[in-house]
C-alpha cells in the first residue's frame, strides 16, 4: 500500500491554480502585443505599456502567452526591452506584412520602380549600421539623409560599371534584367531630383523614391527626423536596428556590403573600392523591411 502511494504520488501534483490562464491574462498578452505594434510608441512614456514590459520580464508563464498571441498573429518577436518595447516583425505569411510589390504600387504609377525602391531601403539599412559592430551595439544610432542616400548608390552604380568595364561584361543590359545590379543601372539612368514649377523633387526622381523610403521608415518608428539638410536628415531607432539585424544575412545586403562600405555618422556616404570578387545573384524584390 505504501510503495503504490509513493510512486502515484508524482503522477498526481496538480497544476497550481495560479498558473492557469486567465481572461484577464489574455487580455494582458494581447494588449502587450497591441502596444508592440504601435512602433512610434515609446514605454517611457506609457505606464501601461511599461508596467506590461516589466511583467513580460518577471512573469515566464505571462512571457511565453504574450509571445503566443504574437506567433499566432504572424509575429515574430525581435525583443522586448524598456528601449524598444516589444519589437515585432511580420513573418511573410503574416496579415500584417508589407510586400515590396505593394508599397511600391502605392508609392509609385510605374510597377518597374519596385527595383528601386527595394534598392532605396537597402542603401537606407546600409548606411544606417555599415559595420557589424554598429549592429551589436545597442547604444550605437546611425544617422542617413536623403541626398546622401542618393548620392551612395550612386558612387554605388560607378564602381558596378568599372568592375564591369575592368571584366569586360556587358555595361548596358535589358532594363527588365533581374537582379540587384540591374536596379543600379536603372537607378543611374534616372533624374536624381527632375523638375518642377515650384523646385519640388518629382516623387519619380531617386531622391523624391528614397524620400518615400525614410518616410515610410519614420512611419514604422523605425527612423527619426531630425532635420531638413540635404533633403531630409534621419537617426536609428532601437526597433530598425533590430529590424537591420534580423536581416543583415540576406544576399542583398552582403553584395552591398561587398562594395566596401565604411562607416558613417551623419548621412554623408562614403565608398571604398572593394577586393574582387564573383558578384552575387540577387533576387529583384531585396529590399528592407518588406518580404518578395
Amino acid at each position: 500500500m505504501t510503495e503504490h502511494v509513493d510512486r502515484s504520488e508524482p503522477e498526481a501534483v496538480a497544476v497550481p491554480a495560479s498558473a492557469a490562464v486567465t481572461p484577464a491574462d489574455a487580455a494582458d498578452a494581447a494588449r502587450l502585443v497591441a502596444f508592440g505594434l504601435q512602433p512610434k510608441l515609446q514605454p517611457a512614456r506609457d505606464q501601461e505599456y511599461a508596467d506590461l514590459l516589466r511583467r513580460h520580464r518577471e512573469d515566464p508563464a505571462f512571457a511565453r502567452l504574450a509571445d503566443a498571441v504574437a506567433a499566432g498573429l504572424g509575429l515574430i518577436v525581435l525583443e522586448v526591452s524598456p528601449r524598444a518595447g516589444m519589437a515585432v516583425t511580420a513573418a511573410e505569411d503574416s496579415v500584417f506584412a508589407v510586400r515590396m510589390g505593394d508599397y511600391a504600387r502605392r508609392a509609385s504609377a510605374d510597377g518597374s520602380d519596385r527595383f528601386l525602391h527595394g534598392l532605396a531601403h537597402l542603401c537606407v539599412a546600409a548606411m544606417s549600421f555599415p559595420r557589424p559592430e554598429d549592429l551589436a551595439d545597442d547604444g550605437y544610432i546611425g544617422r542617413v539623409s536623403v541626398n546622401g542616400v542618393d548620392a551612395f548608390v550612386r558612387q554605388a552604380c560607378h564602381r558596378l560599371e568599372q568592375r564591369a568595364q575592368e571584366q569586360g561584361e556587358n555595361t548596358d543590359p535589358a532594363t527588365d534584367a533581374p537582379g540587384l545590379e540591374a536596379a543600379w543601372r536603372i537607378w543611374a539612368r534616372r533624374s536624381s531630383t527632375g523638375a518642377t514649377k515650384d523646385a519640388r523633387r518629382l516623387a519619380g526622381s531617386t531622391t523624391g523614391i528614397v524620400g518615400k523610403a525614410v518616410a515610410f521608415l519614420t512611419d514604422s518608428g523605425f527612423l527619426q527626423r531630425t532635420g531638413d539638410d540635404n533633403g531630409g536628415t534621419y537617426r536609428t531607432t532601437a526597433r530598425y536596428q533590430l529590424q537591420v539585424r534580423d536581416m543583415a544575412g540576406s544576399a542583398a545586403m552582403a553584395e552591398l556590403l561587398e562594395l566596401g562600405v565604411v562607416p558613417v555618422t551623419d548621412g554623408t556616404p562614403t565608398l571604398l573600392p572593394a577586393e574582387e570578387s564573383d558578384d552575387l545573384e540577387l533576387v529583384a524584390d531585396a529590399g528592407l523591411p518588406f518580404h518578395s
